[in-house]
């Protein structure tokens, strides 16, 4: 019986330092977040329609 409550702690410890090792435990917003690259975030903007052609291109340049 005192075995299985062993593993059973051990997989818990394991779980959470997975979680916190992969970044895919929420922290409440006290992390950082991962910053996104401005080309990134102009190549998105096109993708959707926010802006246009000629305003991507523009950034394109500018960048």
């Amino acid at each position: 019986m005192m075995i299985l409550w062993v593993v059973v702690i051990g997989l818990i410890i394991w779980g959470v330092f997975s979680l916190v090792k992969n970044g895919n435990l929420n922290t409440g917003g006290g992390g950082t977040p991962a910053r996104r690259e401005p080309m990134d975030i102009a190549k998105e903007r096109y993708a959707k329609g926010e802006i246009t052609k000629e305003e991507f291109e523009d950034i394109k340049r500018n960048l």
